[in-house]
Formats: C-alpha cells, sequence, structure tokens
C-alpha cells in the first residue's frame, strides 16, 4: 500500500535516511525511538501532510490513509464528541449516515453521557478517543496512530489494544508509541527509527529488540575489529615514513601512501556504531503504567 525508497528527512539534522519500507495489508509495525527522533514525521510523510527531504514514497492509488495525530485541532474544542466524529463525514453523509457515528463511538465504548459534552471539557484520554474516532469513521484503508495510548490509563489501553486486534486484517495499522507492552500486543513487525541505519524485523517489540541488541552488538564487534585493523596500517605507514624519510627512498614513500589510503578506505566503509536514542527509549517512563490516577480517563 505504501512503499518507501531511500527516504529521508532532515531539520537542521538528520531525524532518518537511506529508509527502505514497504507496507502491506496485515502489517501492524510499531515505529520506535525517543522523542523528537523522527516517529511523527515519518507519519506525516506517509499521510502526505509533510514532504521528506529525500527519496521516493508511492503509495497505492486512491489509497485512503486516516492520521490520529496527538494534537487536537483548536477549532473542535468547542464541539460535541458526537459532533466532533460526524463532522469528519462528508457533507452529503452527514445527515443519511449519521448512524455510522454511534457505531463507531459504540465499538470504542464511549459512554453515552460523554457523547453530547464538549470536547474541551472532557480528559485528555477521552479527547484521543474522539481523534481515533473522528478518523476512524471515514473507513480509511490504513491506520496511523501516534501516542494512541497516551493519557490513557490500563482499562482503556486494554479495551484500544482489543479493538485494534478486531480491525479487518486487510487493513494496515502504524503505531508510534512509547508503550512496549502495549506494542507487543497490537504489532506483528517493528521498526527502530535512526538517523542511519534503521533497522527493521518482522516480530513484535520484545522479540524485535533482541534481535536489534544481536544485530548492534555484531556491528559493534566488526567496528572495533575494522578500527584496529586500520589503526594497524597506520602504525606501518609511520614507520615506513621514517624509513623512507632516512632513506630517501621514493618506493617505500609510494607504500606508505598505499597503506594510509587503505586505512583511510577500511574507516570509512566500516559500520557506524549503534544510535544510543534508541536504547534510552526502553528506560522511558509510560504514564499509563505509572502510580496510581497517572494520565486516568476521567
Amino acid at each position: 500500500m505504501i512503499n518507501l525508497r531511500n527516504l529521508g528527512v532532515t531539520l537542521g539534522a538528520a531525524l532518518f535516511s537511506n529508509l527502505n519500507l514497504t507496507i502491506v495489508a496485515g502489517d501492524r509495525l510499531g515505529v520506535v525511538a525517543a522523542n523528537g527522533r523522527g516517529k511523527s514525521t515519518l507519519l506525516r510523510c506517509m499521510s502526505g501532510s509533510f514532504e521528506p527531504t529525500e527519496g521516493e514514497l508511492t503509495r497505492a492509488r486512491g489509497l485512503r490513509v486516516g492520521h490520529v495525530e496527538q494534537d487536537v485541532p483548536v477549532r473542535l474544542n468547542d464541539m460535541t464528541f458526537h459532533d466532533v466524529v460526524r463532522e469528519a463525514l462528508p457533507a452529503e453523509q452527514a445527515e443519511a449516515e449519521s448512524w455510522r457515528v454511534d457505531v463507531v463511538l459504540d465499538s470504542l465504548e464511549v459512554p453515552e453521557a460523554l457523547r453530547q459534552r464538549v470536547l474541551s471539557k472532557l480528559s485528555g484520554g477521552w479527547q484521543r478517543l474522539a481523534m481515533l474516532a473522528r478518523v476512524w469513521v471515514t473507513e480509511p484503508d490504513m491506520l496511523l496512530l501516534d501516542e494512541p495510548t497516551n493519557h490513557l490509563d490500563l482499562a482503556r489501553i486494554g479495551q484500544l489494544e482489543t479493538w485494534l486486534n478486531a480491525l479487518p486484517r486487510d487493513v494496515p495499522v502504524v503505531v508510534c508509541s512509547h508503550d512496549r507492552a502495549f506494542l507487543d500486543a497490537t504489532t506483528n513487525r517493528t521498526l527502530f527509527l535512526r538517523p542511519e541505519g534503521s533497522q527493521a524485523f518482522a516480530l513484535p517489540y520484545g522479540r524485535a529488540r533482541s534481535a536489534l541488541d544481536e544485530v548492534d552488538a555484531s556491528e559493534e564487534r566488526r567496528h572495533q575489529r575494522d578500527m584496529k585493523t586500520a589503526q594497524q596500517l597506520r602504525r606501518q605507514a609511520a614507520k615506513l615514513n621514517n624509513i623512507g624519510i632516512n632513506s630517501g627512498s621514493d618506493l617505500l614513500t609510494v607504500k606508505t601512501k598505499q597503506l594510509r589510503d587503505r586505512a583511510e578506505r577500511i574507516e570509512d566503509a566500516a559500520p557506524g556504531r549503534p544510535d544510543p536514542h534508541v536504547a534510552a527509549v526502553d528506560g522511558l517512563v509510560l504514564p499509563a503504567h505509572g502510580p496510581p490516577g497517572a494520565g486516568r480517563v476521567q
């Protein structure tokens, strides 16, 4: 449904680069990175609301992408929960098919008492669910969720997990989240987004994290091995250079340059070290799993 080729975004510094990824029917993709490392930007690229700096992004013809962003548009604050969702319907459908709003709200178990309350008077958790309902009522072919568990308590997170897992399997879902348990419960693929060398695995988060650790450890060993080889070549070059200066040998001067050039090539080709910001994700405190009352839906 969506294909990314060598995609990259630079905003002052590179958020990600050379990203190759394909989203197909049945995918439940979790995107993992620390705050400010490009997750939301990647979703906006997929939705078409942001142009990448480099690379190509193609979508299936006629693809309808439903993007649930983190922020609530200010213009919706004074509308009721029900009207916020209903307003997303095309004008010609709003009257005749308003029943679709109630179907979606029922599926999300929104109490009747809350449906006529103004959005600005609701908790952050209910506002998040209103944004989800607003997107889902348009019947998108694909769903993009940006931190969907923010402000939700454990009960609502569990409800959201059940709702997502009950969606038609031909509707792919891409989820950006710091909630490891939620990702494990709702995804079957994981993308670790990095400025360079992003890694994707056909595994839910927990198993993908273990696989990433193995890849990073292997890359670190290779990095250390290559750097050691380059250092040895430079030491040899330094010795030959001294001998060449003392003897005036042009042959040793050429050999010295060859050794240095070889060391540079090895250093340039050596794999980069793992991005520490990905590891930092595992240390985040998740509000929904924090102290009693934290992030509760009212």
